[in-house]
C-alpha cells in the first residue's frame, strides 16, 4: 500500500505497475500538506495545479506504454532558493518577494521532472541561506516533526521538515557550510552534499559562490541515490545506483579524531561510535588544522555573502532579518587580505586532506554537536563551554565544506529521544563510496529515517 511513509522508489514502482496513479499520489500529498503545513512551516508556496498536471502527464505515459521515468509519480519539493517557473525566488527573504516570477525552472527541477517526479512547491529556509537553525523571521520557523518545539536545522529547514513529516518523498536543499547535513541530522534523514560543482547550480539564488552545493534529502539511501543519479548530467558516468550492492569489502574506513572528537554532547560521539562499530572501523585519523579550516570557511562565506548583498544592504537594510543583516554587514567589511589568506590556506588544507585520502577511503565524523535545540534557544553548553547556538551548530560540517568533499549524512537509529546524524565523508568524486557505506548501515539496521508525523493519512 502506498501512503505518506512510502519511499520514492516504492512510489515509482507502484505508479509504473499501475497499482496506483500519479494523480492519486499527488492528491494525497496535497491533502497532507494542507492538513499539516500550517503548524510545521515547511512550504512557502504549493504548486497544486502544476503538480496535478505533471501527474496526469505521467499517468498518460503509463497508459500509453511509454517509459514515465525512474521517479514516476514521486512527489518532491525544493528549498525556495530554486527557481520555480511562475514563482518569485524568495531565498528565504522579504526583499526577493518583490522580484518578478522565475521564467524557467532550475536545472535540477527540470531533471527531476524529466525523471517523472512531481513538483509540489517551494520550501521554507533561513534568510539568504545564512542560517543553521531553520528559523525565519519573515515566514516563521520550519519545525522539527519529531518535536515541533525544536529546530529543524538550517538553512534547508523546510526541506528537512517536509520530508520528515511525510509531506514529500524527496526534497532538495543547498549546503554551503552544512545546510543539508544539519537538517538531515536534526530531522533524522539521509542527506547528500555532493562534490563541489558536480550538480548544476543554474537557476538558483546563490549565497557563497565558492562554497555553495546543491543536493537531495531522502528517507533511504536508495532514494537518495536515485535522486542524485536523476540530477547528474548524462556525461557523468555510470549510475551510482548500480554500485550500491557492492558492499564495503576492501574499503578503508576510519574515524576522525582530534578536532572531531571533542566539543560536543556525548550523544554525537556515541552515534559515531555506533556506526564505526557496525562497520568494523577501528582506525582513527587526524584531519589537519580542521579548526583553522572552519575559520577560513567563515571568512570566505561572510566576505562573499556580504559582497553579494552589498547593494541590498545599502538600500534595503530594514527589510533583512536583523541577525542576517548584521552578519552580512560584517562580511562586507572583511579586509581583502583576510579573504586572500583564507583562500591560500584552503589550497594548503585541500592538499593535506587529499594526502589523507591516499590512506583511507571513508572518514566518519559527527554531523552536529547535539540534537536539535528548542526553537528560540540562543546559547548551549557543549563540553562544559557555553556558546551561541546559531554559529556553532556547524562546527563539524564547515571544515569539510571548505574543500568541497562529498558527504552523506546518515541518521543513526536511537532507542528514544531526538535524532542525530553521522557524516560519511569520501574523496572528491567518490559519492559512490559514501553511498555504499550508507546502504550497508541501513541494511544492518543501524540507520533509519522514519516518518515523524503519522496521524494524518493520505486522503483522496
Amino acid at each position: 500500500m502506498i501512503d505518506h511513509t512510502s519511499g520514492a522508489l516504492e512510489i515509482a514502482a507502484a505508479v509504473k505497475a499501475g497499482s496506483v496513479s500519479a494523480v492519486e499520489v499527488t492528491r494525497a500529498a496535497l491533502f497532507r500538506i494542507e492538513a499539516l503545513n500550517a503548524p510545521l512551516g515547511a512550504f512557502t508556496a504549493v504548486t497544486a495545479e502544476r503538480a496535478l498536471d505533471e501527474a496526469a502527464a505521467v499517468d498518460a505515459k503509463v497508459q500509453a506504454g511509454d517509459d514515465p521515468g525512474p521517479l514516476a509519480g514521486v512527489p518532491f519539493a525544493v528549498k525556495n532558493l530554486f527557481d520555480v517557473k511562475g514563482l518569485a525566488t524568495l531565498a528565504g527573504s522579504r526583499i526577493n518577494a518583490s522580484h518578478p516570477p522565475a521564467r524557467d525552472d532550475a536545472v535540477l527541477i527540470q531533471r527531476l521532472n524529466d525523471a517523472g517526479a512531481i513538483l509540489l512547491g517551494a520550501l521554507n529556509m533561513g534568510e539568504y541561506a545564512y542560517d543553521f537553525t531553520g528559523e525565519n523571521c519573515h515566514h516563521g520557523p520550519s519545525r522539527n516533526p519529531h518535536d515541533p518545539a525544536r529546530m529543524s536545522g538550517g538553512s534547508s529547514g523546510g526541506s528537512g521538515t517536509a520530508l520528515a513529516a511525510g509531506l514529500a518523498a524527496l526534497t532538495l536543499g543547498s549546503d554551503t557550510n552544512g545546510s543539508i547535513r544539519v537538517p538531515a541530522s536534526f530531522c533524522g534523514l539521509f542527506g547528500l552534499k555532493p562534490t563541489f560543482g558536480r550538480l548544476s547550480r543554474e537557476g538558483t539564488f546563490p549565497f557563497c559562490f565558492s562554497l555553495d552545493h546543491l543536493g537531495p534529502l531522502a528517507r533511504s539511501t536508495a532514494d537518495l541515490t536515485a535522486a542524485f543519479d536523476a540530477m547528474r548530467p548524462e556525461a557523468d558516468g555510470t549510475a551510482v545506483a548500480a554500485t550500491l550492492g557492492q558492499g564495503i569489502d576492501g574499503l578503508r574506513i576510519a574515524v576522525a579524531g582530534d578536532y572531531f572528537a571533542k566539543g560536543a554532547d556525548p550523544v554525537a560521539f556515541e552515534a559515531v561510535a555506533t556506526v564505526a562499530a557496525a562497520l568494523g572501523a577501528s582506525d582513527t585519523v587526524v584531519i589537519p588544522e580542521a579548526a583553522r579550516a572552519r575559520a577560513a570557511a567563515y571568512v570566505i562565506t561572510t566576505a562573499e555573502g556580504g559582497n553579494l548583498h552589498l547593494d541590498r544592504l545599502r538600500t534595503q537594510a530594514a527589510d533583512f532579518d536583523p541577525a542576517t543583516r548584521d552578519r552580512l554587514l560584517a562580511g562586507a567589511m572583511v579586509p581583502a587580505s583576510w579573504y586572500l589568506q583564507a583562500q591560500r590556506f584552503r589550497r594548503w588544507y585541500h592538499d593535506r586532506v587529499m594526502e589523507l585520502f591516499g590512506h583511507v577511503d571513508i572518514i566518519l565524523a559527527p554531523a552536529t554537536p547535539c540534537v536539535a535545540p528548542p526553537i528560540g534557544q540562543q546559547t548551549m553548553v557543549l563540553d562544559g563551554v557555553e556558546m551561541l547556538v546559531r554559529p556553532n551548530i556547524g562546527i563539524f560540517t564547515q571544515p569539510l565544506s571548505l574543500i568541497g568533499l562529498p558527504v552523506v549524512a546518515v541518521p543513526v537509529r536511537r532507542g528514544s529521544g531526538m535524532p542525530i546524524g553521522v557524516q560519511v565523508v569520501a574523496a572528491p568524486g567518490r559519492e559512490d563510496l559514501a553511498l555504499r557505506v550508507a546502504a550497508v548501515l541501513e541494511e544492518m539496521g543501524v540507520c533509519a529515517a522514519p516518518v515523524a508525523v503519522g496521524e494524518t493519512s493520505w486522503g483522496k
